[in-house]
């Protein structure tokens, strides 16, 4: 028993040492790898991965009295990482030797920094450059005054705490119905993440502010649509039946052959950024964060030439 005592006393007696901090070398993966394996990790070649830390550096660098804050290309690269793979914050961290939680904070932190420059990089196209979309748009199937096609897609979450129902989706699991427009280019000129997963896609458009300018006539041309929408003047949606009349056939095979590019932008999309694809295990507010950031990554890469 005295063996005992004299053991937990002594045990006791270590816990109260203080312990050195300890600070692990953050090793920087931009010195370490080449513009190709950047890009298979990070979905962005060096030049661009500055241009973005450059874009958001104010915003993430934090003031601290402690040693080793994290730089924000660090910080960058954590949140990078997390968009192209999905991944754990606790693998995220292991790989730039910080914490979960740390890891954690980099990606809401950067998620919120890339998200507010939403108007700086997704823009409705007008003047000159809706006439240069028209006529792209025109040059694929002789579909005419065309600015744009629109669609929804499903963005899997984890389930909510609040308001469950609302989120389950026709395909029965939890998500965020996400409505956006892409150009010639597969250029995402409009986006609206707010929405959950039970919402219809007519009632996303009909709810949106793109939806309320071309209602108030600030568009000069169309939007093409699938027969989830309806028609009007300036959305255009295919016939239900052709009822073996020419023009009708014309019709649907010049709006289907213009308006897959939408499907081909969330392609493209969900296979840069898999997070988007495999599902965001965060609550919808944050979700719905990461999908405005991840599109605005995904307009940047294009305008770069970064693909």
């Amino acid at each position: 028993m005295a063996a005992l005592v004299g053991f937990l006393r002594r045990n006791d007696q270590r816990r109260r040492l203080p312990r050195p901090r300890m600070f692990r070398d953050r090793l920087n993966p931009l010195e370490l790898r080449t513009d190709d394996e950047l890009f298979e990790r990070y979905r962005f070649r060096r030049p661009t991965i500055i241009y973005i830390c450059d874009m958001i550096a104010d915003t993430v660098s934090h003031g601290t009295r402690r040693s080793m804050a994290l730089p924000p290309m660090l910080q960058l690269l954590v949140f990078l990482r997390f968009v192209a793979t999905g991944a754990f914050h606790q693998l995220l961290g292991d790989a730039v030797h910080v914490s979960k939680a740390t890891a954690g904070r980099c990606i809401r932190r950067v998620a919120s920094a890339i998200a507010n420059a939403v108007g700086r990089f997704i823009r409705f196209p007008t003047g000159q450059e809706a006439l240069n979309v028209k006529r792209k748009f025109h040059a694929i199937a002789g579909f005419p005054n065309v600015l744009g096609c629109v669609d929804g897609t499903f963005i899997r979450i984890q389930t909510p705490s609040e308001n469950e129902p609302d989120y389950v989706n026709r395909k029965g699991y939890h998500s965020l119905n996400v409505m956006m427009t892409c150009d010639t280019n597969f250029l995402v000129t409009n986006c609206v993440a707010k929405w959950p997963g039970s919402c219809h896609d007519s009632r996303v458009f009909r709810e949106s502010t793109l939806c309320h300018q071309f209602e108030n006539g600030q568009h000069d041309g169309l939007l093409l649509g699938d027969s989830g929408y309806p028609c009007r003047t300036y959305l255009m949606t295919p016939f239900n039946t052709t009822n073996d009349m020419r023009y009708r056939e014309r019709y649907n095979t010049a709006l289907c052959r213009t308006r897959v590019l939408i499907e081909q932008t969330y392609g493209i999309l969900k296979r840069r950024f898999p997070c988007l694809a495999v599902g965001l295990r965060t609550d919808p507010g944050r979700a719905c964060q990461y999908v405005v950031a991840c599109v605005v990554l995904h307009n940047v890469g294009i305008l770069r030439q970064d693909i």
